[in-house]
């Protein structure tokens, strides 16, 4: 009995996650250049990581990386 109660715990706690992480959306919807993030990545104390802005192309804020 305990491990029947232990198992469904285990599905509904798997099942919850599931649908959860597949609502998420990466993608951010815009309609002009505004309604995208400004400036991300510029952190002096990680050098792995490059400076970029985000420009509205396609209804999507895409992620352009500075050269």
């Amino acid at each position: 009995m305990a491990k029947t109660l232990q198992f469904i715990c285990a599905l509904i706690l798997f099942l919850f996650l599931f649908f959860i992480a597949k609502e998420v959306d990466g993608q951010t919807k815009c309609q002009t250049h505004r309604d995208c993030p400004k400036i991300s990545n510029v952190n002096p104390s990680i050098p792995d990581l490059q400076p970029s802005f985000y420009k509205c192309i396609e209804n999507m804020c895409v992620r352009i990386l500075f050269d």
